[in-house]
Formats: structure tokens, sequence, C-alpha cells
């Protein structure tokens, strides 16, 4: 899963009009993030935006092909993201867009999850003592 230090410049440089994009090294690959919003990762050299049913529409008429960890087992699980397509990439106000939509994924999947862990943070009764 190595990315290219060029490749990775590239694609900050290409999102800068989206957002200040910063970057961190992962498991090989690099994850995206903006305003603290992991919404994207780089794998191989390819993007992968985060999907979720408001985009992923998106990314299967395109017959992208989806992010998955263990890539040497093809009926291995995917992630939630997608690979973008170059010539999104390329194409400053598509790629605007496609962020737009992934950020958007990112930050509402980030929801559910505090609500979640506030979930399960909150005390429930607790059972009877025995004696």
């Amino acid at each position: 899963m190595a990315v290219s230090a060029d490749y990775l410049t590239y694609l900050v440089d290409q999102l800068a009009s989206f957002a200040r994009v910063r970057s961190r090294r992962m498991f090989g690959g690099v994850g995206l993030y903006a305003d603290d919003t992991f919404f994207a990762l780089v794998a191989d050299d390819i993007l992968y935006f985060k999907v979720d049913g408001t985009n992923r529409a998106d990314y299967v008429a395109r017959q992208c092909e989806p992010f998955r960890p263990l890539a040497r087992d093809p009926d291995a699980y995917s992630m939630s993201y997608f690979a973008v397509p170059p010539d999104v990439i390329e194409d400053d106000d598509e790629l605007k867009s496609w962020a737009r939509k992934a950020y958007k994924a990112a930050a509402a999947a980030q929801l559910v999850k505090a609500a979640r862990k506030t979930a399960k943070k909150r005390p429930g009764k607790r059972p009877a003592k025995r004696i």
C-alpha cells in the first residue's frame, strides 16, 4: 500500500481549493483529513473517498472499485471508501464536488460514532444485587 511522496503532494495540491487538507501516514497508506475529519485515504497511489448512501451511486455509475485493505483476497470485505476516477482528480470543480460529498459522508459517520459512544457511557438500569 505504498504511497509516493510526489503523488501525495499532487493530491493535497489538487484538494487545496476544497479545504486545507492534511495527511497522516497509517498502515502503509495515507489518511487525508479536512477539519480533523478523515474523509479520504490513499493506498498504492490511488485516491479513495468516503462513501455512504448519499454518494455511493456516483462511484457505482463510474464502476469505481471499493477499497479493500486485503487486496490479495478479492472476496475480502471492502470499506466505505471508493476509488476516485482520475478525470475527477484532474477537474478542479468536479473534485471539489466529490470531496465535499465525501466530507459530508465522513462527518455524518463521525456523528453516528460519537452518538453510539455517548449512549454506551450513559448509565442504564443495573440489575438488582442478589444476596
